[in-house]
């Protein structure tokens, strides 16, 4: 494995080996990790981020393509950032709401295990939407509008333009909510 740490990024991801894989995770975890910085997914934790984010960065490797003219660096942060905002997004949306809500029902029609299941749900959306209206409340119209774009996936340009306001407005707002979130 010695050999590998002589190739390039865009070596390493055009050579298809197994090893080539394994030595570009490991050169770009903490990229994961700061990409993952931002952000939260009520109900789950910084790991389910981060899994979200490392299988993004598997994605990069596996579908790298140099003739695109991005860098490798450019290319895997792209691919984690979307599949991160994608998780956040069907988050926020419930997408897998079906499956993680289920309670289970069996001949019993709800037995005493579903009905504390149903209770605990009941309660984690409570929570859950006590925080949203929290977070909210605690930005001003103009942050709701930005970070819901930038949670979106669109980059402060496109947001400047929906917004009809300059780049660095949007880069103050996206400060602002972070600090008022208490996020790094």
């Amino acid at each position: 494995m010695d050999y590998l740490a002589n190739l390039t990024d865009e070596e390493l991801a055009q050579s298809g080996l197994p090893e080539a894989e394994e030595e570009l995770i490991r050169r770009f975890s903490n990229l994961v990790k700061k990409c993952c910085r931002p952000l939260f997914l009520a109900g789950g934790d910084s790991e389910d981020l981060t899994q979200e984010g490392m299988l993004g960065l598997l994605s990069a490797v596996r579908t790298f393509d140099d003739k695109g003219g991005a860098s490798f660096q450019t290319y895997a942060e792209r691919c984690i950032k979307n599949r991160l905002y994608s998780a956040v997004k069907r988050d926020g949306k419930g997408g897998n709401k079906i499956l993680n809500d289920s309670v289970p029902i069996d001949d019993e029609v709800i037995t005493q295990r579903g009905l504390r299941e149903l209770e605990d749900l009941i309660i984690n959306r409570e929570y859950t939407s006590e925080l949203i209206l929290k977070i909210r409340s605690s930005l001003s119209r103009f942050e709701n509008q930005v970070i819901k774009l930038y949670l979106d996936g669109l980059p402060y340009s496109q947001i400047a333009e929906k917004l009809n306001k300059p780049e660095k407005s949007i880069d103050n707002a996206v400060q602002r909510v972070r600090r008022k979130l208490n996020l790094k």
